[in-house]
């Protein structure tokens, strides 16, 4: 579930260069003694899944190559209060120095990873959770990751690696199907199309004008059956709008393929992790 290092590593550099300005870790230089050893424990202070091993490890990597960072677990591996998730040793400033970056990713990552985590189980494995373009500028593909660790798949990246006819869209276009026929003419063979539908009546049109893949928005459990029924196998078919721990297990009962959340990477609660430090 990693990404290459080249795309990771930009990412981790500018959050390195905000936290260290222009002078450095001036604390660690003037408190901890030139070639002092240390020994860092990354701790869960409660359960969850982990996400984030990758941009942790280069937080420390791109301050100083000689530091080593050990995983205990891979990205998806689920932890309880307690467990040491990785170790990091080497000079004590350059531990100190990648701390919080590493913590920051690691804390964030892991909790989209186990928000995830916890709608892939309530869905009981009657639809599949994927994930939208609500994240946080500059972290999609890291926050994509997190949520491909916890079990969640991925929709599209950005606005060119496929198509999403939306509300507005349709209302600019002239309507469903000419909407469709548009996107249909415009795109290559190997690009993807969805269109987003608000009733009953949109998602008729839409399947009339041969529509692959249909976003179900804001449905009502009993219409969302509804849809499965007409829908008859034809398209695929993804709910979104409003899901929740609470009401996710009603909506995959209704036989959807995807059901979609902004949620897992937009509200996300960061996951407790600390660094317990010793000297070596």
């Amino acid at each position: 579930m990693s990404l290459p290092d080249l795309v990771v590593e930009p990412i981790v550099r500018r959050a390195l260069e905000e936290d260290l300005g222009r002078a450095g870790d001036l604390t660690s230089e003037a408190v901890i003694a030139a070639g002092t050893a240390a020994r860092g424990l990354f701790v869960a202070r409660e359960p969850g899944t982990i996400a984030g091993l990758q941009p942790a490890r280069l937080a420390f990597h791109l301050i100083d190559p000689s530091l080593l960072f050990t995983p205990q677990l891979s990205d998806g591996g689920r932890v309880s209060a307690g467990q040491t998730i990785a170790t990091v040793e080497g000079d004590a400033r350059g531990v100190l120095a990648g701390e919080r970056v590493a913590l920051n990713f690691l804390g964030h990552l892991s909790g989209i990873a186990t928000a995830t985590a916890r709608l892939v189980a309530a869905a009981g494995g009657k639809s599949k959770i994927t994930c939208t373009r609500k994240t946080t500028p500059g972290l999609r593909a890291l926050e994509k990751a997190a949520v491909r660790a916890g079990g969640g798949s991925n929709h599209r990246y950005g606005l060119d690696d496929a198509i999403l006819i939306k509300d507005n869209h349709i209302a600019i276009a002239g309507g469903v199907a000419a909407a469709l026929r548009r996107a249909q003419t415009h795109a290559g063979h190997m690009t993807q199309i969805e269109i987003e539908v608000d009733t009953l009546a949109q998602f008729e049109a839409a399947l009339e004008a041969g529509a692959k893949i249909v976003l179900l928005d804001n449905f009502r459990a009993a219409d969302l059956a509804a849809a499965v029924a007409l829908n008859r196998g034809r398209a695929i078919l993804e709910a979104s709008g409003g899901i929740t721990l609470e009401s996710v297990a009603a909506v995959a009962a209704t036989g959807v393929d995807y059901i979609s959340s902004g949620a897992i990477t937009h509200s996300a609660k960061s996951l407790d992790i600390g660094l317990d430090i010793s000297r070596l």
